[in-house]
Order: C-alpha cells, then structure tokens, then sequence
C-alpha cells in the first residue's frame, strides 16, 4: 500500500492514477495511522512553500512524516513535496520546512530568453546506481514545472541533475527519502518507470 498525503496541494490525483496505473494499490489520505500503516508514503504538491507548510501543520501532518522518516518508510517528494523536505525556501521567508535533508530552495535566476517559472521538458544527468533511476537510458527527458529549486547541501544525495538558468539538482535519494523536482506522474513512459523503481523498493 502506497499511501498518498493530502494536504489540500493539489497534484495528488494524477499521482494516484499513476500508481494505480502501475498495479499499486493507494490510498489519499492525511490520517495518521493509515499513513503509518502503508508500506511507501508519497508527498506531492502544488503552490506555495508557505501555504503548504501552513497545511500540513494545520492537519497535523507535520509529525507524522517525521515518524515516516524515522520508521525507515520509503518516502518520495514530488515537486512542491521537495521542496518542502527542506528547512526553508526564498519563496517564504521564515517559514520552516520540514528540515528532512540538508539544502537550500532557491528562486531560479532571471535570464535572457528564459522564462520563469519553468515550464516544459528537460533532459536529466542521472548519478550512476541511483535506484530512483534504475534501469532507465542516458539523459531522459521529463516534465517540469516551478520557479523555484534545489540546491542541496550534501553532493552525494543528488540522483539526478538538469540546467535551466542555473544547475538544479532535480532529484535526491538519502537512505529511505526521495524525491523530484519534476513530475513523474507527467513525464510518460520514464517517469511511469520513476515511481515503478519507487514502488519496488
């Protein structure tokens, strides 16, 4: 059981559909024992960085997802659900994140002929023996939409970067904590094999 966190973020029924698609059986839910019952717990999400944390603490989530991190429960964060692994965002100054990994969340620089927020498809350069990443080709395309991004502290948790403006560490693996940027559940037969490796660990 792959248990899906609704926080009111949005994003969770194209991710639900996904898994279900995959033969995962799912559950959207923000109740705590449910939660701590499944085998996987997904974090997706939509918005802003303070209005989530706002959320989560306002559904009593936020201690239930450090219970998850301590259980060793294998636990991906999409998007938004990144972002918020992390203890702040220049998008919202002096609000605490989850503080889960080490990393900034920073505001993808102004440039020329760019726009922001980023929209559209771009390649990865995957870390070789990532398990997000398993069995997946040389510079895979995926989806992506923000405009603002990882720039983690702990070089050796990046499984995947790409470019747009500025580096971006796309994706992170730190023991049983994943996550992505982009949309796997938006990013066709890659991001379906993404969350296939998620739900086989």
């Amino acid at each position: 059981m792959i248990a899906i966190i609704d926080y009111d973020a949005g994003n969770l029924k194209s991710v639900e559909k996904a898994l279900e698609f995959l033969g995962q059986q799912t559950v959207v839910t923000r109740d705590r024992d449910e939660i701590l019952a499944a085998d996987k717990v997904v974090l997706p999400g939509v918005g802003a960085f303070g209005d989530a944390m706002d959320k989560l603490h306002k559904f009593n989530l936020v201690n239930t997802i450090y219970d998850v991190a301590d259980k060793k429960m294998p636990f991906l964060g999409i998007c938004l659900g990144l972002q918020l692994m992390f203890a702040e965002s220049e998008e919202s100054p002096g609000v605490a994140g989850l503080g889960l990994l080490k990393g900034r969340i920073r505001r993808i620089p102004d440039s020329q002929g760019l726009k922001i927020p980023h929209m559209g498809w771009n390649s990865l350069e995957i870390t070789p023996g990532t398990r997000l990443f398993q069995g997946i080709g040389a510079e895979p395309y995926v989806y992506f939409v923000h405009s603002y991004y990882l720039e983690a502290e702990n070089l050796e948790d990046v499984a995947a970067k790409t470019h747009y403006s500025v580096e971006i560490h796309a994706a992170v693996e730190h023991e049983n904590l994943f996550a992505c940027q982009f949309h796997p559940e938006k990013s066709s037969e890659v991001g379906l094999h993404i969350l296939r490796n998620f739900a086989q660990i």
